[in-house]
């Protein structure tokens, strides 16, 4: 029975016609539009998220960042302290001298401490350039929360764009299982087509399950940086746009030698260590302490006066002020080490990132240009073909599973472009909008 109907033009034909509708060019014409907005209800239920307002609100309530500001804050406020002059004494007292003519009476005056000439400056350059760098430490912890919410930011985006294009594959796979479904009845396939398509319709289920909680991780990571509960909605992330970097490797370390806050951090560190080191040098040369007393002799009912002038001697320079500066000279070493690490590593991240975004924009162009268009034509050949019996299953499941691989990588490229730039901009300490070209 089942072969006549097979050979049988009158059955074959509704036949055909029915595979051809069911698997036309119609189905996929949402997969050559990866950008395209999702059509599930969800989505559009949650709303869309805008990544500058969240960088704005990040600025303004992220603890971190919140405390490095307090703590810039409290540096220059040092400033002002260390270049006063120590608080000035108060003396009251009697004195009584058993003389012939005893000599007893009131005594009152005041006495200060007066640093060597220039102490009082350098110390205050040392607080200004702690104060320095607690500023660029303040920035630099900005552009790394920045860069870290961006990239959060981007990883949801990705994820949604492949809940999306799963749940689009998955409505495919349903037809398959489908249509298998009607042949296998028929005798025109295999039991095995049907066993396929479902297994592939449980793997569809598991990677959504593993996507769905990777959403709501970034979710929760996301909440954290802009001082949200972790369990709180977020919504759904806009649209990104690929952009092409044409700023050359050179200067991009060029600016991150100017600009970096990072480095800018560690330079003024060595600034400082250079005030520290004059100041230590400067310990070898004594203070004074000046005193003024007002005396009373009740005796003979007159006042008169005395000045004294202290100085401090710097007698143990051996274990003081030697090692003062024994210690200074260490730090500033360590200083400048410290600003060679860190440009070595901030020059080697900017080569990683310029050369990822490189990476990224070839395949993007080779994915959105090539890959994706021929993955789709054979779709559609194949699933002209399964029509007519002329393609076995495995080759249409496989058709489309190359689509849906292509089109996570390309919004993975998407996503890992964008992750790169923002990883650039935290590097450098500058915006790179100038230096790029949006690229619908």
């Amino acid at each position: 029975m089942t072969s006549s109907i097979a050979r049988n033009p009158i059955w074959s034909f509704p036949f055909f016609f029915f595979f051809i509708v069911l698997f036309s060019p119609w189905s996929v014409r949402a997969e050559e539009h990866p950008g395209s907005v999702p059509s599930n209800s969800s989505s559009q239920e949650e709303g869309r998220i805008d990544l500058a307002s969240l960088i704005a609100e990040l600025e303004g309530v992220n603890p971190e960042i919140r405390a490095a500001r307090q703590r810039w804050e409290a540096a220059k406020a040092v400033v002002p302290q260390v270049q006063a002059l120590p608080d000035p004494r108060l003396q009251l007292g009697y004195q009584r001298m058993p003389m012939s003519d005893p000599l007893q009476g009131a005594m009152y005056g005041f006495g200060q401490e007066i640093p060597f000439p220039g102490k009082l400056s350098l110390k205050g350059e040392v607080a200004q350039r702690e104060a320095e760098r607690m500023e660029q430490e303040f920035n630099a912890t900005r552009l790394r929360l920045i860069a870290a919410l961006k990239e959060g930011y981007f990883n949801l985006h990705f994820v949604h764009k492949s809940i999306e294009i799963v749940e689009r594959n998955k409505t495919l796979l349903l037809q398959f299982e489908k249509t298998a479904k009607a042949r296998y009845s028929v005798g025109q396939a295999a039991q095995q087509d049907v066993f396929r398509a479902q297994l592939e319709i449980s793997r569809v289920l598991d990677r959504l399950a593993v996507l769905d909680q990777q959403k709501e991780s970034l979710h929760a990571a996301i909440n954290r940086l802009v001082n949200r509960p972790p369990a709180g909605p977020l919504g759904t992330p806009d649209e990104i746009h690929t952009t092409i970097l044409t700023i050359p490797l050179h200067e991009l370390s060029q600016r991150t030698d100017a600009f970096s806050p990072a480095l800018l951090a560690t330079a003024k560190g060595i600034d400082r260590s250079e005030r520290s080191l004059s100041l230590a040098k400067r310990q070898y040369y004594p203070d004074f302490d000046i005193t003024a007393l007002g005396l009373r002799n009740d005796r003979i009912n007159d006042n008169g006066y005395q000045v004294m002038l202290g100085v401090k001697i710097p007698l143990f320079y051996e274990s003081k002020q030697k090692q003062g500066v024994r210690e200074a000279m260490a730090g500033l070493e360590g200083a400048r080490e410290d600003f060679a690490a860190t440009r070595q590593d901030l020059l080697f991240q900017v080569k990683d990132g310029f050369v990822q975004a490189q990476r990224a924009e070839r395949l993007i162009t080779i994915l959105r240009d090539a890959i994706i268009p021929q993955a789709t034509l054979a779709l559609q050949a194949a699933q002209a073909g399964y029509g007519v019996g002329k393609v076995d299953f495995l080759t249409l499941l496989n058709s489309l599973l190359t689509l849906q691989d292509s089109q996570l990588e390309l919004h993975g490229e998407m996503v890992n472009h964008e992750k790169a730039i923002a990883r650039l901009e935290a590097v450098t300490g500058q915006p790179l909008i100038g230096g790029l070209l949006e690229r619908k």
